[in-house]
């Protein structure tokens, strides 16, 4: 019997003619012990993550593990078999007994991995308040697991059997050894550049004709303003139709003069309501970034934004959006006595550009704040508005560009609010590296909580921001980042290091179990990436109410109260939710 024959002496005869010419020879180009470990990654793939997800991206992230549990064995076998050589075998019983094994141990395995996906996706759900699925596509995530597996193994292979034939073709004239080197190291380099230029540069490009085109259009209920204080208007210096679709929708929403004033009627405010300024300039607007934003800086300078009390430098992601809650909160909260400026960058969303691009956001932050602030210096020392800065996501991450330190922070603008923050931003992990001793990675204390804090989780009576104490000097700086926010915790450290925040205990919607396991973890938060934007407002990465207590922390006016920022809350959930 060979090496990886089942038992078959007790099967029928047609089974053991199946299993002999079909099933036998079919698992004999697998490796054993490569599979084990693959369905050892597999199964830690089904383990809780910070977002529940489709049965579809499920099945990725198990397949793609799986296929790197296998590879990683199979290759330190093969690396051992070619130092020790290959006279080093194990033996052919311990072998049969290897499959054997396997082969009891596999169904359960699968059984137990695709029952434990549903069940913590199920209690995820619960905790964030969401529907409970029909069925829970078990049967989907395998098929699509295996499946995918199955042609990313085929890809290897037919990787493998190209470095042979060019290792031989080399051999006739160098050592074996060196042959076999240059031979994968070749098909290396050719398989990367292939990547990087055929699919990932070719992919990029049509994507960016595909939104630009989507650019080109409108949102259904969107129609040019009429308003002098908006850019797109008869009265602005940029075109309706060169603002871009998000820009579009900026300038057209937005609280109206009335809803201002029945607001602060509802908390007992009395004072004189604004029309609010929103000034935007889309790409196409200037051959590039600086002439872009001088586009906006033109923008405020005809709205006489400059007389506002607070102006707001906002960064936006990808496709140029400014979050219409962010804006709302800071409408709501000054009476309209605002000016927002933004500008676009790009046509692709948040996803494509944290993949291929973020260069373009950072260049855009600092460019836009540049414009402005240097125009704003030249105002008189008594009559400028404060000036803040704000970013979401890859806003946030192009925000933060701009500063070099917190200090920088602190002497250049009146304060920041940063919103779902992406890992890899320089500032914000130099800022939570440098938290006091004892304080945990999902909500840091820096210096006390003396300019900068974290808002994660809301608490009912909106002091949250305030557990350090009401003496907060300013420029203020509020972080907030939900610790189920995917998007905030990715980074490439995953693969090999447990990060501080699955050392500590768990935020209150990420599930305790979830835990760090090499390079699976890594997958995981990978796929959280796609599907954090899927989470309901409060969770993963998608934010409203959280503004009310931000803005008011950041720039709030004379006499708000913690009562008027749970009012401001109220409102926000309901315009987000209608």
């Amino acid at each position: 019997m060979s090496a990886t024959s089942a038992p078959s002496a007790h099967l029928r005869p047609a089974a053991r003619t199946w299993w002999s010419q079909r099933a036998r020879p079919w698992l004999a180009r697998f490796d054993g012990p490569g599979l084990a470990v693959g369905l050892l990654f597999f199964t830690q793939a089904m383990g809780p993550a910070l977002t529940p997800r489709s049965a579809l991206l499920q099945g990725a992230s198990g397949g793609v593990c799986a296929v790197i549990g296998y590879g990683l064995t199979t290759g330190a076998l093969a690396l051992g078999r070619g130092v020790l050589g290959p006279r080093v075998r194990v033996p052919a019983t311990w072998r049969r007994w290897g499959w054997r094994v396997l082969a009891v141990v596999t169904v359960p395995a699968l059984v137990a991995a695709l029952w434990w996906s549903a069940s913590w996706q199920r209690e995820l759900r619960t905790i964030m308040g969401m529907e409970q699925p029909a069925s829970v596509g078990s049967f989907v995530t395998l098929v699509t697991a295996l499946v995918l597996a199955l042609l990313l193994l085929l890809i290897s292979r037919g990787l493998r059997v190209v470095s042979r034939r060019l290792a031989r073709l080399i051999g006739r004239w160098l050592p074996a050894v060196v042959s076999r080197l240059l031979a994968v190291a070749a098909v290396a380099v050719v398989a990367t550049m292939v990547l990087n230029g055929a699919v990932v540069e070719i992919g990029k490009a049509t994507l960016e004709r595909s939104f630009a085109t989507l650019d080109d259009e409108t949102f259904p209920g969107n129609v040019q303003p009429t308003l002098a204080e908006r850019s797109g208007s008869p009265a602005s210096t940029q075109a309706w139709d060169t603002l871009g679709r998000e820009g579009r929708h900026f300038v057209s929403t937005g609280p109206t003069l009335a809803q201002l004033k029945d607001f602060d009627a509802s908390i007992g405010l009395v004072r004189a309501e604004r029309e609010p300024i929103r000034v935007y300039a889309g790409r196409t607007s200037a051959p590039d970034l600086t002439g872009v934003a001088a586009n906006v800086v033109a923008e405020l300078d005809r709205t006489d934004a400059w007389d506002r009390s607070t102006l707001v430098v906002t960064t936006t992601t990808g496709t140029g959006w400014v979050d219409p809650s962010s804006a709302r909160a800071l409408e709501l909260l000054w009476g309209g006595d605002t000016a927002i400026a933004a500008m676009q960058y790009s046509y692709l969303p948040s996803w494509v550009s944290f993949v291929g691009d973020r260069t373009t956001p950072g260049q855009a932050g600092v460019a836009l704040l540049d414009a402005v602030r240097t125009r704003w210096l030249q105002l008189p020392a008594g009559h400028r508005p404060k000036l803040y800065v704000y970013g979401i996501s890859l806003g946030s991450f192009g925000s933060q560009s701009a500063f070099t330190s917190l200090d920088d922070v602190l002497t250049r603008t009146d304060g920041a609010l940063w919103v779902g923050t992406p890992g890899f931003t320089t500032l914000w992990g130099t800022l939570t590296a440098e938290r006091d001793p004892g304080s945990p990675e999902i909500r840091p204390v820096l210096d006390g909580g003396a300019h900068v804090r974290w808002l994660g989780d809301l608490d009912a009576d909106g002091t949250e921001l305030q557990a350090l104490g009401t003496r907060w000097d300013g420029p203020r700086v509020v972080y907030v980042q939900h610790p189920s926010d995917g998007v905030v915790w990715w980074s490439p450290d995953l693969l090999f290091h447990r990060p501080d925040w699955l050392r500590e205990p768990r935020g209150s919607d990420v599930l305790p179990e979830v835990t760090w396991h090499p390079i699976v973890s890594f997958w995981q938060i990978t796929i959280d990436l796609f599907v954090a934007g899927g989470a309901p407002f409060g969770h993963g990465h998608n934010y409203a109410a959280e503004y009310a207590d931000g803005w008011a922390a950041v720039a709030h006016p004379d006499g708000w109260t913690d009562q008027d920022t749970l009012a401001l809350r109220t409102a926000l959930t309901a315009t987000a939710q209608s």
